[in-house]
């Protein structure tokens, strides 16, 4: 049986413009039409490379979560001070949805969109989330196997609580005009790690 003609297109450059529009517009706002048209593939080529939209969507998200969201694990796993490390990424992160074109998180976007009631995709978000949350625990037990942090401090607890502000200051920075809110935010989370 002869094989069909090779793609035209890289499938992966394109579901990288497929994820983009995601992360800009969230899935519900996003049609199939844009989706092709971002993609520059016909509707034919997208269902036979990616399935419906559903399935572009969960493959977007897990190229999200090996490509951007895997940053966060590679600045808390950076030699010298764990502590320095989460100190050095809320700073960035605050610098970055501080900006007028912040388009937050995938993630983030993707929340305010599903619900427990769709237990797939919630199941989905809670693996790429529980990465984040790994990373900042993985930094806090090195913090404390050197002497950063007090031994009493429950360090799950902790890497909830930088998880939570990691993704509230995405979504925040979509929307946030004023660089003050994002600088209060991570100021008020640095005041934590000095007492912990």
């Amino acid at each position: 049986m002869a094989r069909g003609p090779d793609k035209q297109f890289d499938p992966e450059e394109v579901l990288r413009e497929a994820m983009c529009l995601f992360w800009a517009k969230g899935y519900a706002a996003t049609g199939l039409a844009e989706l092709q048209s971002a993609m520059g593939i016909g509707r034919k080529s997208l269902y036979d490379t990616f399935g419906n939209k559903r399935q572009l969507f969960l493959k977007a998200l897990q190229l999200y979560s090996e490509t951007v969201a895997s940053r966060v694990v590679t600045e808390l796993g950076r030699k010298g001070s764990a502590l320095g490390n989460v100190r050095r990424l809320l700073r960035k992160l605050q610098r970055e949805h501080s900006q007028p074109q912040s388009t937050g998180c995938l993630l983030g976007v993707s929340m305010a969109q599903f619900r427990t009631a769709d237990p797939e995709m919630a199941a989905v978000l809670r693996l790429h989330l529980s990465h984040v949350e790994e990373a900042y625990y993985g930094a806090f037990k090195r913090a404390r196997a050197a002497g950063e942090l007090g031994s009493t401090t429950n360090l799950r607890d902790l890497a909830r609580l930088y998880m939570a502000i990691h993704q509230g200051l995405a979504l925040i920075g979509r929307v946030q005009d004023v660089p003050a809110v994002p600088r209060s935010i991570v100021s008020a989370a640095l005041a934590i790690l000095e007492s912990a």
